[in-house]
């Protein structure tokens, strides 16, 4: 990686094991001269803020509750309404885009929340690239659960493996354009929690290597004076 600062937001839903590998990798050689700036979560007791906290990293806690409650769902009253989704989103945008420093790369790392274009086009109009882990690879089980769907196709004898994957956060739920994926080998017997804990394994590396490309990247647009 060219030898220049580069700073993250990391955005959480819970535990923070992932984050935790991006903490580990910004104090090692695997992500040099990086630091995470910002660490924002939907949830208040997403243990990753703990994380966050033992590494002096400064966090927020954006929580969607007060926004389904402004914007109620007429029809769904458990459910968010798309009023509240893109208003949560565009001040989402806003918590990020006016950090001190500004993020030259936002990870969704273990985020629940679908990203709307109210937070989309602000933050590709500042250029800055959004980069998302999903467990799966591209164009297999996009959206929620998708390890357990993996596991309940593999039962069906419809698969023989699944995988992890990187991409580029764009409207399409997990449809980006992939930074790096390795696939993960199914096994006979293996439980649905095995299963889990390997992909746990292998998404810590690969959400350190695909920020790793990522930020590769914008240094050499940064070179060549294209910005980010």
């Amino acid at each position: 990686m060219p030898d220049q600062a580069f700073n993250l937001t990391v955005l959480i839903s819970g535990n923070g094991s992932n984050l935790q590998a991006l903490i580990d990798a910004c104090a090692s050689s695997a992500l040099p001269s990086t630091r995470i700036t910002r660490v924002i979560s939907n949830k208040a007791d997403a243990y990753g803020l703990t994380r966050a906290s033992n590494a002096s990293i400064p966090s927020t806690v954006h929580s969607l509750d007060p926004y389904k409650a402004r914007f109620p769902n007429a029809k769904k009253p458990k459910l968010s309404s798309p009023e509240a989704r893109s208003e949560y989103c565009k001040d989402l945008a806003k918590l990020a885009l006016e950090a001190t420093p500004k993020p030259d790369l936002i990870v969704c790392a273990g985020w629940m929340l679908i990203l709307t274009p109210t937070f989309l086009t602000p933050v590709a109009e500042a250029g800055i690239k959004i980069i998302n882990l999903h467990p799966a690879l591209p164009g297999e089980f996009d959206g929620i659960d998708a390890i357990g769907r993996a596991h309940k196709a593999f039962l069906a004898g419809e698969i023989k493996r699944t995988g992890v994957m990187i991409h580029e956060v764009i409207e399409d739920v997990d449809a980006g354009q992939p930074v790096v994926t390795q696939e993960v080998e199914m096994r006979e017997g293996e439980s649905i929690e095995e299963l889990e804990a390997r992909i746990h394994e292998v998404e810590h590396g690969l959400i350190v290597e695909g920020t790793r490309r990522t930020l590769l990247e914008i240094g050499e647009r940064r070179k060549a004076g294209g910005g980010a």
